[in-house]
């Protein structure tokens, strides 16, 4: 008879983690449950394509059970696992991205904007950067993460992740500019 499996989901996350560390599946799958849309949500952002976000935060999950005895703090548990979703992001756009140092795709219409939200349009947006500007740019607004913090992750320099944001930032303002309030007319 197979012993009943522990409920982890009232635990702290730092207790699941040690758990987890000792090689604990139930603990690993309970951390993949508390951060897996959190994950998902980051690759979709990264690509723009759902389904290849699920494979990446798959093969982000994967990497962590293969490496979670390594982690040496389980405070760090989150940052850690980011830096896995990135490093994971990273090495896909690399190894599949032939347009990788093109400028940003400029075939986009930006007069037709959907209906359907103002989130769809950002993920539609996103996607007309190139990979390592999205990335900055999703990592500084949606990770809220310092500049030096992308630096780190990312391995680029300050004032290429500096100009990133700052171009990715321009064009995503350009493209969801019906979004702006709308601004009363000046008398002439």
């Amino acid at each position: 008879m197979r012993p009943a499996r522990q409920d982890f989901s009232k635990s702290p996350e730092s207790l699941v983690v040690d758990l987890a560390i000792t090689g604990d599946r139930g603990a690993f799958e309970e951390l993949v449950r508390r951060r897996q849309s959190w994950i998902r949500n980051l690759m979709r952002r990264c690509c723009g394509d759902a389904v290849l976000a699920d494979d990446l935060a798959q093969q982000v999950f994967l990497q962590a059970w293969r490496n979670i005895s390594r982690l040496q703090k389980p405070g760090s548990f989150g940052a850690w696992l980011k830096r896995l979703a990135i490093s994971v992001w990273l090495q896909h756009s690399r190894k599949n991205d032939a347009l990788r140092d093109a400028d940003e795709y400029e075939g986009a219409d930006l007069s037709q904007l959907s209906d359907t939200g103002m989130a769809m349009d950002l993920d539609r947006a996103l996607s007309t950067l190139t990979g390592p500007v999205r990335l900055c740019v999703v990592l500084s607004y949606h990770e809220r993460m310092t500049h030096a913090e992308i630096c780190e992750m990312t391995g680029l320099p300050l004032g290429t992740v500096k100009s990133h944001i700052r171009r990715g930032t321009e064009r995503l303002q350009q493209i969801l500019s019906a979004y702006r309030p709308k601004q009363p007319e000046d008398p002439q």
